[in-house]
């Protein structure tokens, strides 16, 4: 792949691009922007990478560096960077119209991305209510299914099952589906509370979950659950048996499924969505992130036949989903989505991210797992977590040995002390190598440095 170099262009003010100007366009950044998740009293600190470009499955910062994107710009990034068949999609809808408002009208290729999308979702004669990311996304889904129990004249089933570890988003209701952390416990006061099962990390969670099911069951307006991967929780995974008898479990009691792909759908574990493999036909699917393989915001809350009818009444009554966003549905992002969809098949996409997972799996067990400081690898698909143990706390194993692999061209981005490789779904053979040899890399190089500061001290 042939090297870039950044391109000719000009800021707002009409300032020519510097060369080596990173620190500049970071010391510009922190001057404007207030970026999600980061502390920005030392965002300039920690070198950010100021993203000029993207080719392929690299980026390219604005001193014309490349880097190896292997989060996937934080798990959205599925076919790559300037793909050429969704750039002509996007193109050709410009052509006619960026965007029109669901609410109440149509718009013909929501229309057509819709009609290809519930021939694949396991959800039965599906319908589909758009949003803009995942977590309103999941702000939809559960107040649909407290409005499903409310329109049958169901009052006391007003209360969420979810998991321990789980993370479903930072809007109010989906932080009080979620289990916290992230600095998110200071909103608790917000929070509504839900019947927690334990975390993907106890063997019996499953078993304590279908347990709770049954004694709260005329309680219980839905589970909400993540199938597979719990990925903010740094990569917990149960076995796809284990969800197939939670979904059972939820059929037998009578209680909503709900379903969060955000993060594993759309092929990131080795089938087109994680339900798949565990048997699950949910009551309410979320997805988001790689619907429009990374390029527009765009998510959506699928809902079945027998939840849909359930809204079914009176013009304007009170059976009516009250519920709608000013860019759901946005004719461009269906248009990208649309197309990505056709890809993902015609490029049998899923074979690949098969060959690749199985590849990333031995080739960190065979040369990472053993590695000093490491505690456990956990992967399935092109999702994958290194959980780090550090001699003590506050070491930052996690941040210092991600920064060692961004400094050798491969841009990593921890959850804690769990080194996180979600790489494109169409990621090489000679990729997967080149990322892994370059976290075993960083990986020693930090914890050399912890044995000889030891060796000093």
């Amino acid at each position: 792949m042939a090297e870039l170099t950044s391109p000719e262009s000009e800021s707002l003010d009409s300032k020519p691009l510097l060369e080596n100007s990173s620190a500049e366009w970071a010391k510009r950044d922190a001057a404007a922007v207030w970026h999600g998740f980061t502390q920005m009293s030392t965002y300039e600190d920690n070198s950010p990478l100021i993203v000029e470009s993207g080719e392929g499955r690299w980026l390219i910062d604005v001193d014309g560096r490349r880097y190896f994107d292997a989060i996937s710009s934080l798990w959205v990034t599925t076919l790559g960077h300037r793909v050429p068949e969704l750039d002509e999609a996007l193109t050709q809808q410009l052509g006619k119209i960026a965007h029109s408002t669901m609410l109440g009208n149509g718009n013909r290729v929501v229309v057509e991305f819709t009609e290809a999308l519930v021939q694949r979702v396991p959800v039965d004669s599906a319908h589909v209510l758009y949003a803009a990311d995942g977590a309103a996304a999941v702000e939809q889904a559960i107040k649909i299914a407290f409005q499903f129990w409310t329109n049958q004249g169901v009052t006391e089933r007003r209360r969420y099952l979810a998991f321990g570890g789980a993370y479903h988003g930072d809007t109010l209701g989906s932080l009080s589906i979620g289990d916290g952390g992230f600095g998110t416990d200071q909103f608790d006061p917000l929070r509504f509370p839900v019947l927690r099962a334990p975390g993907f990390d106890d063997p019996q969670c499953i078993d304590s979950a279908i347990a709770m099911i049954e004694a709260h069951r005329h309680e219980l307006a839905a589970v909400v659950v993540e199938p597979l991967i719990q990925g903010a929780a740094g990569m917990a995974m149960r076995s796809p048996e284990e969800f197939t008898k939670l979904g059972a479990a939820c059929r037998v009691n009578d209680v909503l499924l709900i379903c969060d792909e955000v993060a594993v759908g759309f092929g990131r574990t080795g089938t087109l969505f994680a339900s798949e493999q565990c048997g699950l036909r949910p009551d309410l699917m979320v997805l988001g992130k790689g619907i429009t393989g990374g390029y527009l915001p765009m998510a959506a809350t699928v809902a079945s036949e027998t939840v849909f009818d359930a809204f079914l009444g009176a013009d304007l009554g009170p059976k009516t989903l009250y519920h709608g966003h000013s860019y759901g549905g946005n004719a461009l992002a269906a248009a990208v989505a649309l197309r990505h969809l056709q890809l993902l098949e015609e490029q049998d996409v899923l074979a690949n991210v098969v060959a690749r997972g199985t590849q990333l799996q031995a080739s960190l067990k065979s040369r990472v797992g053993g590695l000093l400081g490491v505690k456990e690898i956990r992967s399935l698909g092109l999702m994958a977590g290194i959980e780090l143990a550090p001699p003590a706390e506050g070491m930052r194993w996690g941040r210092r040995v991600s920064a060692a692999c961004v400094a050798r061209g491969v841009l990593i981005r921890p959850l804690g002390d769990v080194i996180v490789i979600v790489p494109p779904l169409t990621t090489t053979e000679s990729e997967i190598e080149l990322i892994v040899d370059t976290v075993a890399a960083a990986i020693a190089e930090v914890t050399d440095e912890a044995r000889l500061l030891e060796v000093i001290e």
